[in-house]
């Protein structure tokens, strides 16, 4: 037997040349296994998502559950000033992380528990850090091999939010019109930087977290009225047309930066 063969010794101590392994099944192999360690990150956070309904964290989001417990999440902050709001911003991070809805109604948290100014700081850095992890999941998984596949009209324009990607990605997150999770995810599916990404997300969202944190600070006087008039306080009385009109304008100035430089480039 030539020594240059592999082996392998079976029963009776003969020693028997190795099957070879089919070149294709190899890279079927590698392929998938490929494909396991870019989808990880993904069902990671989705498992982190359902688990979080199965436990029934979505009851306590609400502003319904602070108006009822708002006595005793005020004391517990005072009893732990520094660990209180590290673990508000950890929470709220894991909770853009895994694309958990009404992210909104913990900035109004912060704001009531911890002030504006301090709120607006926690939520924007946990806020920025979240959505970059759910990004780096998302481009892991599908972004490479969608955005290798793009032709025609769809490739042109995913060259056009390249090119201008910070300024494009600076208005998704200025206007509240799409979803947040919406805006995480889709710079995913184009060669967006990281860089890019995380100085967009933070700038962007800055005026909406600042407002938010603002009316969560005047939650209190909201709520006392709402249970002196007998009924519940809803979102639709805090968040006003004219706060969501001025946020689609600011968007607005933006784009309009971003158009008009595309059109000088072209």
């Amino acid at each position: 037997m030539d020594s240059s063969e592999s082996q392998r010794t079976v029963e009776g101590g003969r020693n028997e040349p190795c099957a070879a392994v089919p070149k294709g099944r190899a890279l079927q192999d590698r392929t998938a296994a490929s494909w396991k360690r870019r989808l990880l990150p993904v069902a990671i956070l989705v498992a982190a998502l359902v688990a979080a309904y199965v436990g029934g964290l979505h009851q306590y989001v609400s502003i319904a559950y602070l108006a009822e417990s708002r006595g005793a999440l005020k004391q517990m902050v005072a009893d732990h000033p520094f660990l209180a709001p590290l673990v508000f911003a950890v929470l709220y991070a894991a909770a853009v992380a895994v694309a958990f809805p009404a992210a909104w109604v913990l900035t109004l948290f912060g704001g009531f528990l911890f002030g504006w100014l301090l709120s607006t700081v926690l939520v924007a850095f946990a806020a920025t850090f979240g959505a970059s992890l759910l990004f780096l999941a998302a481009r892991s998984a599908f972004g490479e091999s969608l955005r290798g596949r793009l032709k025609g009209r769809l490739a042109s324009l995913a060259d056009g939010f390249e090119c201008n990607a910070f300024s494009y990605l600076l208005a998704l997150r200025l206007a509240p019109v799409l979803p947040f999770f919406l805006v995480n995810v889709a710079p995913a599916f184009f060669s967006v930087r990281l860089g890019t990404y995380v100085s967009a997300t933070f700038i962007g969202i800055l005026p909406g977290v600042l407002a938010y944190s603002w009316l969560g600070q005047g939650l209190e006087s909201a709520l006392l009225a709402a249970e002196r008039s007998g009924e519940s306080l809803t979102p639709s009385d805090l968040v006003t047309l004219e706060l969501t009109v001025g946020m689609v304008l600011l968007a607005l100035v933006v784009l309009t930066g971003a158009v008009i430089k595309s059109l000088r480039t072209r």
